[in-house]
């Protein structure tokens, strides 16, 4: 990444309009009118050939006879003449240009065809590109205004830490928009359209290693480059910047929407919330949750963990606030005895277990606010420390939830007072305000580093988000070391052969023998010591042998094995002639335990990505499945053992014994290394893969070849 040129796109020491209007609401007019407005300090020089000046400025008839080599271009021109005008900035020295025009790879072959010469163009010209069919971009610290938005006619935004980036121009306006009507200042704010050159993913290391960007809100209907999407979302976590992420295309239909909007591949929605979890982001799906997030991380303190105190003047509201906060991950713990005795003496009717009861006696005395909120925050985990010495740690956050009440013209004072106090007292308590109030008392609150929410859910789920990003922040990521590559089989690869590979990466496997015969199948069986045992089919060409009835359970003496070796022959003839087949596998049948399934595919843009589920054979109707990507640490795998929905039937849930989640951890582990370290496959599958009290058994073992290229 040429950090030069983005310094030069957005915020350049002077900037060149072709296809500059006269009239300040077209589109070649607006940027003009936008940087005289906001008092750009830079050169801006329109370039029109049929006219003397552009809205009082002085016009050029083409790029070649501008006075100077400026910084950034913006091309407001037909689709046609883009191609050109790019290779004559590079000629000029330009070293960027926002490229407006549509009529590119989102309006098919033609426009791609024109698209790929467009970047081919930039490349030759050592230029960069932002777009095309995009919205511009905005920088509030040089005030640089190189848009045609007409969300900035209702004003120029407040310069902030919040910077936001979108493929799309309408969404990321829309996005400012919003950020505008919650108070937010915002730093810089990219739409990157079709993304011919720059791509949400380099603009957002870019934003990482921004010093004036602190929260990094982002919006993608596509990626292109997985990883550099990983080194920008794993530097911003580094550099203590949290990223919000809004990525559409999870449904079918969304997903068609997305290749007709931007001609970007939507890829796997899974995929990519695995991303997004690894590498510390969080994924919203919706622009309020976004928003909320944004605002509570720009304006409040961050908490240490996900135990919150809710302080309320509504029993009611309080059961409602904890009920929402379980949803949300979050935990509301009884506060100590000696918190609620300080409590119950200062209002003897109150709950004070938590959530904290104050009860509508506050609108009688506001010092009832304020005592039983400084109660609360000195066992709160302060957002710089440990708590005060004398007290232990009950709650990481506190919400309070009051309604309109401070808004009353005979509290506004008082209410304010006890704040700055609170305030004073406790400088880094992470606290949110659930009130309703006039615009100038929630600047005033958040002036005192207090978010505001009119409603209580709101409040909770940025509080949620905060937590999330407090976690992520600590955490480091674990450096990812690859085995050497795994070389590629060269003959078929049945179910033993995956499995002798699968073993020699370090999963377990159950105890089994092929055999060839009735004769083999029996000796076999008494080898084993008795049943009972299982007999399933051993071909490279029958991957999934339930399908066909080719695996047969419960064998437990030598005339049921006799009977179901000569069976499984005759299925594999009927169902599957072509097939070849290499014998039978005759297997120890394992009691107890849980039935997992280990995955690996390897995705067009991150690579080799594991899943971890639930179910065996029926995974894909319990769906209780978890993917990241590859390789994982066994401290990573626990975390994903943990997201199961069914991590309980593993921990020794209603009294069952608890599973070897060790075992298992170290299996995802070594199978982990496996698909990173094996680039010629293109799936791997242990499935069902038992978990036990003691140790953990892969059952059976699929791996898929990657077809060469055609």
């Amino acid at each position: 990444m040429s950090r030069n040129a983005l310094d030069a796109l957005l915020s350049p020491r002077s900037v060149a309009v072709v296809g500059a209007s006269d009239t300040p609401t077209r589109i070649g007019g607006r940027p003009i009118a936008y940087l005289k407005a906001a008092g750009f300090s830079g050169g801006i020089y329109p370039v029109n050939p049929t006219r003397e000046s552009v809205q009082g400025l002085k016009a050029y008839p083409s790029i070649s006879a501008l006075p100077e080599a400026v910084d950034t271009a913006i091309l407001a021109l037909p689709a046609t003449a883009i191609v050109d005008a790019v290779k004559q900035a590079a000629e000029a020295g330009i070293k960027a240009c926002v490229v407006f025009s549509s009529g590119f790879a989102e309006t098919g072959p033609e426009g791609a065809a024109r698209q790929k010469e467009l970047a081919a163009a930039a490349r030759a010209g050592g230029l960069r590109l932002l777009g095309p069919n995009c919205l511009g971009l905005f920088d509030t610290q040089s005030r640089f205004y190189a848009t045609f938005s007409t969300t900035l006619d209702r004003g120029f935004p407040e310069q902030g830490q919040l910077s936001i980036i979108s493929q799309s121009g309408a969404f990321g306006s829309h996005l400012y928009f919003v950020a505008r009507e919650l108070g937010l200042g915002v730093r810089r704010w990219i739409t990157t359209g079709n993304e011919a050159d720059l791509s949400v993913a380099e603009c957002l290391l870019y934003l990482a290693e921004d010093p004036g960007t602190h929260v990094i809100l982002a919006y993608a209907e596509g990626v292109g480059d997985g990883p550099l999407l990983i080194r920008a979302l794993e530097r911003a976590r580094e550099l203590g910047k949290p990223v919000i992420f809004i990525k559409v295309g999870r449904s079918e239909v969304g997903a068609e929407a997305v290749t007709s909007h931007t001609a970007a591949l939507a890829g796997s929605d899974a995929v990519f919330d695995a991303v997004l979890r690894r590498c510390g982001a969080w994924r919203a799906h919706s622009i309020e949750a976004a928003m909320d997030a944004a605002y509570a991380l720009s304006v409040g303190e961050l908490p240490q963990g996900n135990r919150v105190g809710l302080v309320t003047i509504s029993g009611g509201i309080g059961v409602l606030m904890a009920d929402m906060a379980e949803d949300l991950q979050l935990e509301v713990p009884p506060l100590p005895a000696a918190a609620q005795a300080e409590l119950k003496a200062l209002l003897p009717f109150a709950g004070t277990r938590n959530p904290v009861d104050i009860t509508a006696q506050v609108f009688n005395d506001i010092s009832l606010f304020e005592s039983n909120l400084d109660v609360l925050l000195r066992y709160c985990q302060k957002g710089a420390g440990a708590p005060a010495a004398d007290h232990e740690t009950a709650v990481d956050s506190a919400i309070t939830y009051l309604t309109s009440a401070p808004g009353a013209g005979f509290l506004r004072k008082p209410f304010m007072e006890a704040l700055t106090r609170l305030r004073t007292r406790h400088p880094k308590a992470p606290l949110m305000l659930s009130i309703q109030v006039p615009e100038e008392m929630r600047r005033a609150c958040e002036a005192l580093r207090l978010p505001v929410f009119a409603d209580p859910g709101r409040a909770l789920a940025a509080t949620a988000a905060q937590a999330h990003f407090a976690r992520q922040l600590r955490r480091k990521a674990a450096p990812r070391q690859i085995s050497r590559p795994i070389p590629p089989p060269t003959g078929p690869l049945g179910e033993q052969q995956a499995k002798a590979m699968l073993s020699r990466a370090g999963v377990p496997l159950v105890e089994e023998r092929l055999v060839h015969s009735q004769e083999e199948a029996i000796a076999a069986f008494e080898a084993f010591g008795g049943g009972p045992v299982v007999l399933k089919l051993a071909s490279p060409d029958i991957l999934h042998k339930t399908e066909i009835g080719g695996v047969i359970l419960d064998c437990r003496d030598a005339a049921t094995v006799a009977r179901a070796y000569e069976l499984l022959l005759s299925r594999a003839a009927e169902k599957a002639p072509q097939a070849k087949l290499d014998g039978i596998l005759l297997a120890r049948q394992l009691a107890g335990g849980v039935e997992c399934i280990l995955g690996m595919e390897h995705d067009p843009v991150f690579g080799p990505v594991i899943m971890l589920g639930l179910g065996g054979i029926f995974v894909e109707v319990l769906k209780d499945v978890v993917f990241s990507l590859a390789p994982v640490s066994e401290d990573e795998a626990i975390e994903m053992i943990n997201v199961l929905q069914g991590a309980p039937l593993l921990q020794g849930a209603r009294g069952r014994e608890p599973l070897d989640i060790g075992a298992l951890a170290r299996t995802v582990a070594a199978f982990s290394d496996f698909a990173a370290a094996a680039h010629w496959a293109q799936s791997a599958e242990v499935n069902p893969l038992l978990v036990l009290p003691e140790g953990v058994v892969a059952l059976d073992a699929l791996i898929v070849k990657a077809q060469p290229p055609s």
